[in-house]
């Protein structure tokens, strides 16, 4: 059996005055898997790594922010275009500081109203954009 790859990804949201906001990020162009999405922070996870410590890391190398994790809000099984087998957990999370500071990995970045960010973040992730908000007004 072939052993899936584990991964996170961090949907970091902040309120503003008017709405909830949700930080995504943008891949660059030559970007090996997916140039030029728009996605939340996070990626794989070392096999002897805990999930929480390497999201906490994956997203401060990305984005340089300090990261609280409130609640698992999915988990995703998925084979990547390359065959790469990915085992996915998606978190609600909240920044402990605001100065983004993008990795080279990244071109820029966005704190977006949650309900308008489905216009720009790759498809991939707005079944939990919908769980987000449904989460959210509870």
């Amino acid at each position: 059996m072939l052993k899936r790859t584990r991964a996170a990804k961090a949907f970091i949201v902040k309120e503003d005055a008017e709405d909830k906001l949700i930080l995504i990020i943008k891949r660059r162009m030559d970007d090996v898997q997916r140039p030029g999405i728009w996605e939340v922070p996070g990626g794989r996870i070392a096999d002897d790594e805990d999930l929480i410590a390497g999201l906490k890391r994956e997203t401060k190398e990305e984005t340089n922010l300090d990261i609280e994790i409130i609640k698992p809000i999915n988990l995703r099984n998925f084979t990547r275009a390359d065959g790469q087998k990915i085992a996915m957990t998606l978190f609600l999370c909240k920044s402990l500081n605001d100065n983004v500071q993008l990795s080279k990995e990244h071109t820029d970045f966005e704190w977006t109203p949650i309900e308008k960010c489905k216009e720009k973040l790759d498809e991939f992730f707005h079944a939990e954009v919908d769980l987000l908000i449904a989460l959210l007004k509870m």
